[in-house]
């Protein structure tokens, strides 16, 4: 199958895009900084701004699907990469026939995702930090999460909970709208979209994705996450 993932530098769209590749797809790497991706077997690189309709019409031409794992950090204002990119991206598949498509938005889109037994996440952490602090990107998630159910294509929303770094893929979990759990390892939020891809099990609906196995420390993730990586 020939991909167009969006976010192809972002650190899940990396994980995407190597996973694809090991898998024997053909991956359309679309990225505003195409010096970033290393050449491989199966990739072409696409540069594209995900709002620019032209750009990206010319990025999803003759590929069989789409998955976007674009993403912006909290900050001051209005957001509105996710709603401009599904409408781009959207119009683009219906433009050339490409009916496939799975974005990643948030466990905080669904309004009621609590985590069972997570006391201080979702008394303290959440309201502070998700519902505060990052209320424009999350405000933004739901527009685009919008904006996709409003078409014809064969969508799913992809809705991991607090991302982090783990190395391999484990045995993680996925429920419709929201699954029960805080933390979600990037490898597995690709896997799961891959996985989903061929099997279509939350077609037309959101795909909630959680990592059990493993648990990053919360201090750690949030310097990991929020402090060092700006």
């Amino acid at each position: 199958m020939r991909i167009a993932v969006f976010g192809a530098n972002g650190p899940t769209g990396r994980h995407l895009t190597d996973q694809a590749l090991a898998a024997g797809h053909e991956v359309v790497a679309v990225t505003r900084r195409p010096g970033s991706l290393p050449a491989r077997p199966g990739l072409t690189v696409a540069v594209a701004d995900a709002t620019d309709p032209v750009a990206v019409s010319a990025a999803i031409d003759g590929t069989d699907a789409v998955l976007s794992a674009l993403g912006t950090r909290p900050a001051g204002g209005t957001v509105t990469t996710y709603s401009a990119s599904a409408t781009a991206i959207t119009s683009a598949m219906a433009r050339h026939g490409v009916r496939r498509l799975l974005a990643v938005t948030s466990s905080v889109a669904d309004p009621n995702w609590r985590p069972t037994g997570a006391h201080f996440f979702n008394h303290v952490f959440d309201p502070l930090v998700n519902r505060r602090l990052a209320r424009p990107v999350h405000e933004d998630m739901r527009r685009m999460e919008a904006a996709v159910r409003e078409t014809d294509l064969d969508w799913t929303l992809v809705r991991p909970s607090g991302l982090f770094e783990h190395p391999v893929v484990t045995d993680y979990r996925t429920a419709e709208n929201s699954a029960d759990g805080v933390f979600t390892a990037r490898t597995d939020l690709a896997a799961s979209m891959l996985r989903e891809l061929g099997e279509r099990r939350y077609l037309r609906t959101a795909m909630g994705v959680i990592t059990t196995a493993v648990k990053p420390n919360i201090a750690k993730l949030v310097w990991n996450e929020g402090v060092k990586k700006k």
